[in-house]
């Protein structure tokens, strides 16, 4: 298990972790916008252009949210329909997600405090960033109980005895 802070979110997470995935990436987060990701030329592409790619190559992305993502990242996914009409792109609504997860293939994974935003776990400049921590495991039994945890919440383990299904837009089960 490392310890990771502030701008070592975008490098191991992003870079090292989510780009390189080859079978599958999920996602906690309690907020979801318009991440984007430093291109080679000076520019930067949003991550859901990445997820494209590798949804492309076979990689299954799912994404379990709390809360309505941001009009840009909604605006860029209606862009992309192969994404968003393709196989192996998920995403997913419950309002008690706040857990930030995010496990890539069964190689590594990634719990703390980011978001899946620009300030929390993108390349933004250190005078627009959160401070954030986490850590980085690839120990296979801590992947199995965050994927375990991920996946409960996924299937609707936890819908029955909630308590918010009042405020849930579309439950699970």
């Amino acid at each position: 298990m490392k310890l990771i802070t502030d701008r070592a979110h975008y490098i191991s997470v992003v870079e090292d972790g989510m780009l390189k995935a080859d079978s599958r990436i999920w996602i906690a987060t309690a907020n979801v916008k318009d991440l984007h990701v430093p291109g080679r030329n000076r520019g930067s592409l949003p991550l859901l252009r990445h997820f494209e790619k590798l949804q492309r190559k076979g990689v299954n992305i799912r994404i379990l949210h709390g809360a309505r993502p941001s009009a840009p990242f909604r605006n860029t996914l209606s862009e992309l329909t192969e994404l968003h009409n393709g196989d192996g792109f998920e995403m997913q609504l419950c309002p008690r997600v706040h857990s930030k997860i995010v496990i890539m293939d069964n190689r590594m994974a990634y719990t703390g405090s980011a978001n899946l935003t620009g300030a929390g776990i993108g390349a933004k400049s250190e005078k627009n960033r959160n401070f954030e921590c986490g850590v980085i495991t690839k120990d296979p039994h801590e992947i199995q109980e965050l994927e375990e945890y991920f996946d409960g919440i996924w299937i609707g383990m936890f819908c029955g005895k909630c308590g918010r299904r009042n405020i849930c837009p579309a439950p699970i089960v």
